[in-house]
């Protein structure tokens, strides 16, 4: 939940870092802060607050010397405080460290510790700083050191070290939690995500648990926990610097939701040869099970709505964190297909590990290449969308369904006309986030006062409405639910009260008339009803059209406009949509 990057160099390094960790910011932004190296002493400055915040306050980027280590956090052990901000350090300020991940046997290593070093913070990550320490009094390197520590540490970590008695050197260690290594020309990075140094540099190193790296300026060595060295050689990942820019927009929720046309084409760019081969695993094995969290299981509940419409296929959706649960019914005859934007969701890996060991076959379908659930699985389909910066999903999510409406047309050998019609929606697209953008924000200033949101849908868009409530929570911070709207009545509609908003996905196919008697249902107690159709209806207070597509695609063009009344929505009661509150964007802890 934490971004974390360090540089060696020629270079002056804090600003280098201090722009590295803003690219990070969607990974935390309660703390941050930078230790660097400058003549044999190591400095420190770190605070509460955003990046910009605490920059504002202690000049960051001012820091002197060419190796340097920051983090910005998200908390997850101790308050946020100055104190508990990262980076950490021993006791005689000569080692640095910062942490993403949590350390679950903190405690028992505070007690023993805490015989001999005094800690200062609350955190889970100090422990790490007087660990080395302890092994560095009785005559380990820095490397070695971080060797012995990590071997006492259990739960899930990405560390970057830096000590006064070894300048010019970070070493770094990785478990369950991303890392990679940039290579550049005369300079070194490592980071939680490539596009911290994307500017910089495209030859990458992807780091794998257990293993421990040292890099300085023109050297970077690997090692296992048993000092083993491992050959590997960098590779290039393609995504560009300016994918990572906002290009004119106020926020990146915006600049990504109208990219999503784009996204959508970008999705296309597969291996027919892979995608075939996925469809027919599909078709010919036992049981199938598709696994994601929040926003991506959505989207797995909307390709299982696919696999059994189009492709005649049953399977079964387990939400990432329960998955795990489940392990005792996962065997060899079980395909597991995980959906995972970043690809270093804790909970997803953690089920998919334990699949992976009593036999299933992992079918992955993720955005990051090198990802860590990417490396876990037996085949990948990327999502080709670029980097997301935004915290909530938006192009990630209409890219996860391009690639489940793949699977589904392949499945029944109609993959070429599949493609067809969504470069048709592409086009589609575009009109609809013109049209309902100049709607959306007019509607949005209507509602900033609501706190209860509705949305109601049923078949194939009752996942589109639970989507669209959960962008709602995430960066309105409202009360919003989403469910099929048969459920209204059990329930729900004691909570209708006038001028509650109700938003009703009904457009005209196989779910349209139902919906509609729900849709009245709700009228009769005073609901304001917002339709999201291709249909207008008397009963609409306001009406957010969609294009007329086959009933299949609906989910695709329907979660355009409520994408953007959320974000407009935000933007009215004065929030950044970017940064919502408690939320990062990568889950990478339980």
């Amino acid at each position: 939940m934490c971004g974390i990057i360090g540089y060696c160099g020629e270079k002056s390094a804090a600003p280098i870092v201090l722009e590295g960790l803003k690219r990070l910011e969607y990974r935390g932004y309660d703390s941050a802060g930078i230790a660097s190296l400058c003549d044999g002493r190591l400095l420190m400055k770190k605070d509460v607050g955003k990046i910009d915040e605490v920059n504002q306050k202690h000049n960051l980027g001012s820091l002197l010397g060419n190796t340097a280590i920051g983090h910005t956090r998200w908390a997850t052990h101790g308050g946020v405080t100055q104190d508990n901000a990262h980076p950490h350090c021993d006791c005689k300020r000569e080692i640095f460290v910062v942490h993403n991940g949590i350390i679950e046997n903190h405690q028992p290593l505070r007690h023993r510790l805490e015989r001999k070093y005094s800690f200062v913070s609350e955190t889970d990550s100090e422990v790490i700083p007087h660990l080395i320490r302890e092994f560095m009094d009785m005559g380990s390197s820095l490397e070695q050191a971080v060797c012995q520590a990590v071997k006492e540490l259990r739960g899930s970590y990405a560390i970057l070290a830096i000590s006064a008695s070894e300048p010019q050197k970070i070493v770094a260690a990785r478990k369950d939690s991303p890392l990679v290594v940039g290579i550049g020309s005369g300079e070194s990075f490592v980071a939680s995500d490539v596009l911290s140094f994307l500017k910089h540099t495209n030859r990458v190193i992807f780091v794998e648990d257990g293993e421990i790296v040292s890099l300085n300026n023109d050297k970077v060595t690997i090692h296992d926990g048993e000092g083993r060295q491992i050959p590997r050689e960098p590779q290039k990942v393609d995504w560009k610097w300016s994918g990572a820019t906002k290009q004119g927009y106020e926020f990146f929720m915006r600049k990504e939701i109208m990219e999503q046309p784009w996204a959508m084409r970008c999705a296309l760019m597969q291996d027919r040869g892979l995608i075939m081969e996925a469809a027919m695993d599909i078709l010919r094995t036992r049981q199938v099970v598709l696994t994601g969290c929040g926003t991506s299981r959505h989207a797995a509940l909307i390709g299982r709505y696919l696999f059994s419409k189009v492709g005649g296929k049953f399977s079964d959706v387990i939400m990432g964190s329960e998955f795990h649960h489940f392990s005792d019914s996962i065997h060899k005859d079980t395909l597991v297909i995980a959906v995972s934007q970043s690809g270093e969701t804790a909970d997803i890996l953690e089920g998919v590990k334990k699949a992976k060991a009593n036999g299933a076959t992992i079918l992955s379908i993720v955005n990051v290449v090198g990802s860590s659930l990417a490396r876990l699985s037996d085949k990948v389909v990327y999502l080709n969308c670029g980097p997301e910066i935004g915290v909530a999903a938006t192009k990630s999510f209409v890219s996860e369904l391009v690639i489940f409406y793949l699977l589904a047309f392949a499945m029944i050998n109609q993959l070429r006309e599949g493609m067809r019609a969504i470069k048709s929606l592409s086009l589609l697209t575009r009109k609809n986030l013109n049209h309902n953008g100049a709607i959306s924000p007019e509607l949005a200033q209507g509602l900033k006062g609501k706190n209860d949101f509705y949305y109601i849908a049923r078949g194939i868009n009752f996942a589109t409405a639970m989507e669209a409530a959960l962008k709602a929570k995430e960066i309105a911070y409202v009360h919003a639910e989403g469910m099929p709207a048969g459920e209204l009545k059990h329930g729900t509609l004691a909570l209708i009260e006038q001028k509650t908003p109700v938003i009703a996905i009904c457009p005209a196919d196989y779910t349209f008339e139902e919906t509609m008697s729900n849709v009245a249902e709700a009228k009769a107690r005073g609901a304001f009803i917002i339709g999201v159709s291709d249909r207008n209806e008397e009963s609409f207070d306001e009406w957010l059209k969609i294009p007329t597509v086959e009933e299949v695609f609906y989910p695709l063009v329907s979660i355009v406009p409520l994408q953007l009344l959320a974000y407009d929505l935000a933007v009215a009661k004065g929030l950044d949509p970017d940064k919502p509150r408690n939320l990062a964007k990568s889950v990478t802890v339980k």
